[in-house]
Formats: structure tokens, sequence, C-alpha cells
């Protein structure tokens, strides 16, 4: 997606409107227009980066932090948190609707009707020994 066409590029540059809890000089926390719960917030990178693999890994941490930040905030707030989910999409098949980097952190409580469902299964030591040897044998340094 070109910069000009993505919304978080745009609330970066002052040009669409967002709610701002936090905002430094790498990253912006802005309220999810559509929440899942009340104070469902994004940290996003002021740089555009499609994915996972086009961001900075200094600027990953920094959202990382800023996001417990912001869980631990969402928790003192008085808003109702029982818990705090930290949800990042990256792709389509996981779901990535807008593709700027984006960690979502949002309260839980009971009933709140969020669900996350999966067949769980364990798997057999030799697959996943395999599976670790692949992942292995691409990473850096």
């Amino acid at each position: 997606m070109p910069v000009d066409d993505c919304v978080f590029c745009a609330i970066v540059r002052g040009e669409a409107e967002a709610s701002v809890p936090y905002a430094d000089d790498q990253v912006m926390a802005i309220m999810d227009i559509a929440p899942v719960t009340p104070g469902h917030l994004l940290v996003i990178p002021r740089v555009h980066a499609v994915g996972l693999d086009d961001l900075d890994e200094d600027i990953g941490a920094h959202i990382w932090r800023i996001g417990h930040r912001m869980a631990r905030a969402l928790r003192r707030s008085g808003l109702r948190c029982e818990g705090v989910n930290v949800f990042l999409a990256d792709g389509a098949a996981a779901f990535q609707e807008i593709f700027h980097v984006h960690l979502h952190v949002f309260p839980r409580y009971e009933g709140d009707g969020f669900r996350i469902e999966a067949t769980w299964a364990t798997r057999e030591r030799s697959l996943l020994d395999r599976e670790a040897e692949a992942i292995r044998a691409v990473l850096p340094g």
C-alpha cells in the first residue's frame, strides 16, 4: 500500500483524526475506532512499515515497550479491565487488515465477547525439532 493511501500514515501526518493517549518521536498510541472493548488502542510506528519484516527491530522493540506501558495504564485507568490482550497481526493470513504495522492493546473482562478459537493439538517432538531447525537456519548471525 502506498504511504499516501495509508490511514495510519495520514494520522501520523495530522491529516486524519485520532484520539491519542500517547505519542513520542517513534510511535503513537491511538484509540481504535472499532474497539473490541472500550479502551482498545493501537500502537503504531511513525514510519510506514507494512509488516514486521519491513520494521526496524529497535522501533519494533519500542512498540512493544509502549504497548506494555499502555497495558499498565489501562489497568489503572478506571476503565473496565480484568485482563489485557496484546495482539499483532502480520499479513492477511494472520488477519491484518491495515497494512501498516500496529499493535493492538485492549482491556478484557468476563463476558466481553472476544474469542480466539483454534484447533489446539500437541505435535510430535521430531516435528517440533525439524521446525526449530528450519527457523534456526535462517536466523541472522
